[in-house]
């Protein structure tokens, strides 16, 4: 049936007008009056209006109190569902369990994350072998009262004595660097700030970072993210005198990140354009005054260094493979064309490649789910790494010299557990496992492969109670993403039980554009191949439809970031697909996406409107530029205020436009967080407000009436 039939349009005015009539307590949305200027552009003698152009200014004293009064309609909306109150309650106990991470090993002393249950942030211990005492090396939750400061990524020098932590302010990406002493925990003077986009790699007694210039104050969270440095801080000296070891001033819009060598022996430069492709030189950590060795200068492919061995440098890349090998270069004669092949391609995804002893332990994504096999380091197939059960390996930590391997296994309905693996002996135990208020004994998760619009085969989780009928009755749930070749791949979240244990289907369709099937999956979702993402998604719900596991009228669709573009893209092109949408921090203005921020970086996936293919190709689906007057599903919008990766201009337009034209009583809300970013580092806090909104407003508008 075609989207835009006379029976899909009456099928949406009487979903409409049933839903108002049964729940009396819906009121149509009075919406704060969103000002209308005359803005606008001409992209290859086309003119496109911007009527909300001055959304994009985060810092006027308009758009604060345009949020602040968009935050009090939504929150009236969201007041009057009479279970929420019980639904944030019972998240509450379902994530009130311990949640940890696989220990790693520096020095004499191991590493891990362990979270109580109910704290904001989880804290990092360490302790002297397995079996020592437990101390607190950084515990995030003291760095702010309501937990909006998060700990990112860490460095550990080899001998564990020093212990570098980023630290982000209220969901921000920009990041300062701290220093600590062990086992003492004595904090260093030394802070290092507008760290972005960077590791942290020890050489030492100091280690190698990125960062960019200070921006102008008015522009830390939105301008453009230009000229990426690399330098070296030697611990104990001035932030101020760190060495400036590279940097690229002809192309101001690479990014670029440093790695070293387990043994110190190797500097390794990874240069970027986008979120796919980088170029790698190297050159050896003691003799800063050679010429930098050149692996390659396209960004054609993708390169990642596993180990080093006997002047033989191993990487994992997709050069001529697209669903990746392990490949060895002489670090004297780096030559891809000499290139020496240790693991070929397979026909499933390589998705890491570990050492472990004298093994290589390969990682591999087998429709969506792990398969880890053993390698000699001659590329020698040992056999198989046994695992728990169906799902992933994730977190895996291993040890060169001793073949210590710890990891951690999970799938969608199965809480984390810690597994540690002797590589030598091919043996493997349960190491940690914690307990959850949750039995998912009750619970299935099926996958099936159905056709998208042009005959491809996609894969789909579907989780739900064990003897669901399918009648066509059931509310579902269905998730997406689609992009920069990640893999949506089974794991564990307690925010999703709430759904499943009042009956609902929990839906994932790993659609093309991820990376789910290697380089050429990615590939055939990007730029103007885009629109299969969206077909793949369509498809994906209209297969739910054909097999009776739900409606349209039981429908929720959701995606964050460019899951918010899925979605954003689907209710436009199809608002009759289902009953409520939930695009979140999404990118919606696929003409201005690439001047802000990191945005530049997303245009081997998106094309960008300087190109006049491409321009034509993102007007077809900009979520923003297609919203016109229509009947649209129940919406709310998410994003935060401090996101500066997907800035919240993009769901501020996007929600302004589609309150001025809907054309139903289906509510069209957006919910802004305060003093939060893109997700990462999230307090738990928030996430649970963030879910208990996401959940009480799908439900009510499904028409469910949650048991508790």
């Amino acid at each position: 049936m075609k989207a835009n039939s006379t029976t899909h349009r009456m099928k949406v005015f009487f979903s409409c007008f049933i839903s108002v009539f049964f729940f009396k307590s819906m009121a149509q949305v009075n919406y704060p009056v969103s000002r209308k200027s005359d803005q606008q552009d001409t992209y290859f003698g086309k003119t496109i209006a911007d009527p909300y152009r001055w959304l994009e200014d985060d810092h006027s004293e308009e758009t604060a109190d345009w949020v602040k009064r968009q935050n009090s309609a939504t929150e009236a909306y969201l007041e009057k569902i009479p279970f929420r109150k019980k639904i944030r309650e019972r998240l509450q106990v379902l994530s009130n369990y311990e949640k940890f991470s696989a220990p790693f090993h520096k020095g004499k002393y191991y590493f891990y994350y362990n979270n109580s249950g109910m704290q904001n942030q989880s804290v990092l211990y360490f302790r002297e072998g397995l079996s020592g005492e437990p101390r607190v090396a950084i515990d995030p939750n003291t760095f702010s009262a309501d937990g909006t400061q998060a700990l990112g990524t860490i460095g550990l020098s080899k001998d564990g004595k020093y212990l570098a932590y980023q630290v982000s302010s209220a969901g921000s990406d920009w990041q300062e660097i701290r220093i600590m002493e062990l086992p003492s925990c004595k904090p260093l003077p030394e802070v290092i700030r507008w760290v972005k986009f960077s590791g942290i790699a020890f050489k030492g007694d100091g280690f190698y970072y990125s960062r960019y210039d200070e921006p102008a104050k008015d522009k830390a969270l939105s301008g453009k993210n230009e000229n990426h440095k690399i330098f070296f801080h030697r611990i104990g000296t001035d932030p101020g005198s760190d060495v400036l070891i590279f940097e690229d001033p002809e192309h101001p819009l690479r990014n670029f990140g440093a790695t070293v060598t387990e043994d110190e022996k190797y500097l390794v430069i990874s240069s970027s354009e986008s979120t796919s492709g980088n170029a790698v030189k190297f050159r050896k950590t003691d003799d800063a005054a050679s010429k930098w060795n050149i692996l390659t200068e396209t960004f054609d492919h993708d390169f990642e260094l596993v180990d080093n061995e006997n002047g033989m440098l191993f990487f994992r890349t997709n050069y001529k493979a697209p669903n990746y090998e392990l490949i060895g270069i002489d670090a004297e004669n780096p030559s891809l064309e000499n290139r020496k092949i240790v693991i070929g391609q397979a026909q499933d995804l390589l998705q890491s490649a570990e050492v472990a002893g004298s093994i290589f332990l390969c990682k591999y994504l087998v429709n969506v789910q792990n398969k880890v096999y053993r390698y000699s380091r001659k590329g020698l197939l040992l056999g198989e790494m046994a695992l728990p059960g169906i799902g992933m390996a994730d977190g895996i930590s291993s040890e060169k010299e001793s073949g210590e391997v710890f990891f951690t296994f999970s799938n969608w309905t199965t809480p984390l557990s810690v597994y540690r693996y002797d590589a030598e002996k091919n043996t493997t135990s349960l190491y940690r496992t914690t307990k959850v208020a949750f039995d998912p004994s009750q619970y299935e998760t099926k996958q099936v492969f159905y056709p998208s619009k042009d005959g491809t085969k996609i894969p789909m989780f579907i989780t739900c109670k064990k003897g669901t009928p399918q009648d066509g009755k059931n509310p579902c749930f269905l998730y997406g993403y689609g992009g920069f070749n990640i893999s949506v791949t089974p794991s564990y979240a307690a925010t999703r039980m709430v759904f499943l244990e009042n009956g609902g289907i929990f839906a994932v369709a790993n659609i093309r554009g991820g990376g789910e099937f290697g380089e050429n999956w990615h590939k055939a979702g990007t730029i103007l191949n885009k629109q299969n993402v969206f077909n793949d998604f369509i498809s994906a719900a209209e297969y739910l439809f054909t097999e009776k596991y739900t409606s349209r009228e039981k429908l929720a669709i959701h995606g964050r970031s460019n899951g918010g573009l899925l979605i954003g893209a689907v209710m436009t092109q199809r608002p009759d697909l289902c009953r409520v949408a939930l695009p979140a921090v999404g990118v919606l203005d696929m003409l201005r996406y690439h001047k802000f921020t990191i945005g530049w970086a997303w245009a081997t996936d998106y094309g960008t409107s300087e190109n006049e293919k491409e321009f034509i190709n993102l007007l077809k689906y900009s979520p923003l530029h297609n919203v016109k007057d229509d009947s649209y599903p129940s919406t709310m919008v998410l994003t935060a205020d401090h996101d500066d990766r997907v800035v919240p201009a993009h769901s501020f337009k996007f929600a302004a436009t589609l309150q001025e034209h809907q054309k139903c009583k289906f509510p069209v809300l957006a919910r802004i967080d305060v003093k939060a970013g893109h997700g990462g580092g999230k307090p738990l806090s928030k996430v649970i407000d963030e879910w208990a909104d996401i959940w009480a407003f799908t439900m009510y508008e499904l028409g469910m009436n949650p048991n508790y």
